[in-house]
């Protein structure tokens, strides 16, 4: 499915698996998906073993399991190699994913092979069954509308959509999901119409490229952190709050790849990346935060973040917005965005690697000595002005 991991910006994933057999060969991440074959009556077949194979020393990704226990999948066209057929992939508002294949002398293949030039990405053609709509001009001109209300109230939406007030320091955010219709939901997908929306606060419309933007706040998955627990990790390598409030604690400051931080003494490492050519060596691989002792006090692995990076943010959509209190707290938003399509997790390390993508955690723990209440947020940022070196194409956006 292509020399690259962009097949995983298209098909969602519910799971990603390092494989480390020994071999260096053969390391690589099984992605499991929910796929189904569908019949010419419009049953689904669902394929239990289908899953996506990725090789991330070639790169390469390859599908299989697409047979396995089955018994209505297709094997005569799909289990020898068949010059010209076509496979076809749909899918679903809920994750998943539907396949149905013809062979090359059918009336559907003829027909496609006579269509127009169709769009393509990654090594797929696509084409879109409501064709009137054009969902990054849907974005665009819904994004100038909220533009021209100017000052819009704080708010945010609850998971039945309705609004509440709202009066916490991402409030930018929540206010621009609820005027798009965003609802909180568990579902790993893009925000609205296929586009990730990321709002980041500036002083001034004139100048948006040089601020600071939360590309996303995943929990550690292994370190001192998970197995001793947040707190146990605050007061190992915490500090004390250095504004004067009274037993509380902090982990916060820019963590940059392979510095020491002076305040946590912890230095950032890449394990099983190599920078120089873009790819990733090990499926084991983290990012991880190592003390003087080299331990892990905390890590993410490759697999965990990926998942999350290629299909929430193949197409991302920045807005900036302008932040007023005076009365109540309210906010604008800009008449120019960045906009940012393709992109691939291996270029999310490079750029950590040089230094762009950085760790800048906002974790406390107040009241130390008694009844510990600990606020939890670890966050991936990056500077706008760096966001080009996300996607292989990035475009500032005028509004209209």
């Amino acid at each position: 499915m292509g020399g690259s991991f962009e097949v995983l910006n298209i098909l969602p994933i519910t799971e990603i698996i390092p494989e480390s057999p020994g071999d260096w060969k053969r390391e690589r991440f099984k992605a499991k998906i929910d796929f189904s074959w569908v019949d010419d009556s419009g049953n689904l077949h669902p394929a239990p073993y289908a899953q996506l194979i990725l090789y991330p020393k070639y790169p390469e990704v390859r599908f299989s399991g697409f047979l396995n226990a089955c018994p209505k999948a297709p094997s005569g066209l799909m289990a020898t190699r068949i010059p010209d057929r076509l496979f076809f992939f749909g899918v679903t508002e809920t994750g998943k994913i539907i396949g149905y294949v013809v062979a090359p002398d059918s009336g559907i293949a003829r027909e496609i092979e006579e269509m127009p030039f169709l769009e393509e990405s990654g090594i797929f053609r696509t084409f879109d069954l409501n064709p009137n709509i054009d969902t990054r001009e849907e974005l665009i001109h819904t994004l100038y509308q909220i533009h021209k209300k100017q000052w819009i109230p704080s708010k945010r939406l609850d998971s039945d959509g309705n609004i509440l007030p709202c009066n916490a320091s991402n409030c930018g955010g929540y206010t621009l999901e609820a005027e798009l219709g965003i609802t909180p939901n568990g579902y790993a997908e893009p925000d609205y119409l296929g586009w990730e929306i990321k709002q980041f606060g500036v002083a001034s419309f004139d100048n948006i490229s040089n601020r600071v933007i939360t590309l996303m706040t995943p929990e550690p998955t292994h370190g001192i952190y998970v197995e001793e627990g947040t707190e146990a990790f605050i007061r190992k390598y915490g500090y004390y709050d250095t504004q004067g409030r009274e037993d509380r604690m902090n982990f916060g400051g820019i963590h940059k790849f392979g510095l020491i931080h002076p305040k946590t003494n912890l230095k950032l490492v890449l394990q099983g990346f190599e920078p120089e050519t873009g790819k990733i060596l090990s499926a084991d691989g983290k990012i991880a935060l190592i003390d003087k002792n080299d331990r892990e006090a905390a890590s993410w692995s490759f697999s965990s973040l990926m998942k999350h990076w290629n299909r929430k943010h193949n197409q991302a959509c920045y807005i900036p917005s302008v932040l007023s209190v005076k009365e109540t707290p309210c906010y604008m938003y800009g008449d120019k965005v960045i906009m940012g399509e393709n992109t691939d997790f291996q270029l999310f390390l490079k750029q950590m690697a040089i230094g762009h993508v950085y760790y800048d955690p906002g974790i406390k723990m107040e009241h130390c000595s008694t009844q510990p209440r600990i606020k939890k947020r670890s966050q991936f940022r990056i500077k706008s002005v760096n966001i080009n070196g996300l996607y292989k194409k990035t475009e500032i956006v005028t509004l209209y």
